[in-house]
């Protein structure tokens, strides 16, 4: 005997009448998705319906119940319900892949952190050598070396309204640099542990830090005093996002939460638990109100101005990520701790690209690992810091076509997941 699914052997019971509309439209109907409504002989009775059900048609209420039971239940769904939920599923935008182009080697220890300039002509890399070192976009040459801290650099920003670039380091100082002249202006002392995470606001003179001892910390830039010192995370605090709009200040730690801070009050708006493991990065969407958070479960996504979880990415990683970051054109990166740099297509969450770093020759297998990742101005250059004391570079593809190249994406075939 042929061995059948209870859905098989379900339908196998339905008898089966013939119906007016042709078995062509019928099955183009079905195969569109649409519910034929039964057109049987006049005083026709539950077994006709019964038939329309097994047609594609609307079965009467206690048979359609025994389908989607049978449906339902968890390992037997139907190939054919599957199909029709997944397609709701948005196709990801063909997006080149991005190649390697350049690889900068200047520094003598990890490149822990990364932050662009607002013009776009040059950025700053921050290492476990003790050192901040600033270099040419576009040719790559190191332009200046600056020396101040006595731990690993773990956090820079620029200011996009002064003349200033600011530091964290494991040493627990924040600094303050002075850009035209290159020396340390301002230092911001109150952190009881190393300093892992910082960020400024886009429109206040506020300086965001996160750190080992579990709280982030908001600086008034100019006078050096403590605002707020954001406390509720019960583990070190290793990402910070801020923004203009409520919530202006959003933190990861690895406590496994992320929590949204409101400003005025110095208090979390809300706490997100959807992560099983640390949340080690957090990268916001330029234009669009989400942002993304990366733990060593999954790379989650979710919407502002609430919180709301939209949805995980497609794939799985497999590794601890330790950087996140998004361009205008909806391409996000991300790396992981053994050197994986994924591409994915942040509408849809499919990874496009994945990819391995190739260590510097000279340098150990198991130092393949990227701490940070920035995009350009442009959106149309990518640099990643890694553990082989390397900066890359990379850029899209612009021989790749969308046939040389096609997208290879499978719809998450169970929907309840999300």
């Amino acid at each position: 005997p042929v061995s059948k699914t209870p859905l098989a052997k379900l339908i196998d019971t339905i008898p089966v009448q013939p119906r007016r509309q042709s078995a062509a439209a019928g099955a183009a109907a079905a195969g569109a998705g649409a519910l034929i409504p039964f057109a049987g002989p006049a005083g026709a009775g539950p077994a006709a319906a019964a038939a329309a059900a097994a047609l594609g048609g609307v079965a009467a209420p206690p048979q359609q119940k025994a389908i989607m039971a049978v449906i339902n239940e968890r390992g037997t769904s139907s190939a054919a319900v599957s199909r029709r939920l997944a397609s709701k599923w948005p196709r990801p935008a063909w997006h080149a892949p991005w190649k390697l182009y350049r690889v900068i080697s200047g520094h003598l220890g990890w490149v822990r952190s990364i932050a662009f300039d607002p013009s776009n002509e040059w950025f700053v890399t921050g290492s476990a050598d003790r050192t901040i070192k600033l270099w040419d976009t576009g040719s790559g040459q190191l332009k200046l070396t600056l020396t101040g801290h006595i731990e690993q650099i773990t956090g820079l920003a620029v200011s996009s309204r002064h003349p200033y670039m600011f530091s964290a380091s494991l040493d627990k100082e924040v600094k303050c640099w002075d850009l035209e002249h290159n020396k340390v202006i301002r230092n911001y002392h109150g952190h009881l542990s190393g300093v892992y995470c910082l960020a400024l606001h886009p429109t206040l003179d506020l300086i965001m830090t996160g750190g080992r001892d579990s709280t982030c910390r908001v600086w008034d830039m100019r006078t050096k005093t403590q605002v707020y010192a954001l406390g509720g995370h019960t583990n070190t605090v290793s990402s910070v996002l801020t923004q203009p709009t409520d919530p202006q200040v959003i933190t990861g730690s690895h406590d496994s939460t992320i929590r949204m801070w409101d400003l005025r009050k110095g208090s979390t708006l809300a706490t997100l638990t959807y992560h099983k493991k640390s949340v080690r990065a957090l990268a916001g969407h330029p234009s669009e109100h989400a942002f993304a958070s990366g733990g060593a479960d999954n790379i989650k996504k979710f919407k502002l101005p609430n919180g709301d979880f939209l949805h995980n990415m497609l794939q799985q990683q497999r590794s601890i990520i330790n950087a996140l970051a998004v361009n205008e054109d909806g391409v996000m990166a991300s790396g992981g701790d053994n050197g994986s740099l994924w591409l994915w297509d942040w509408r849809s969450g499919n990874a496009f690209q994945q990819q391995d770093s190739i260590v510097q020759p000279g340098s150990l297998d198991s130092e393949a690992g990227i701490y940070a990742l920035a995009f350009d101005g442009s959106g149309s250059r990518l640099v990643s810091c890694e553990a082989d004391k390397t900066i890359k570079m990379w850029r899209e593809d612009e021989a790749a076509t969308p046939h040389t190249h096609p997208v290879n994406f499978k719809p998450p075939k169970d929907i309840r997941r999300f």
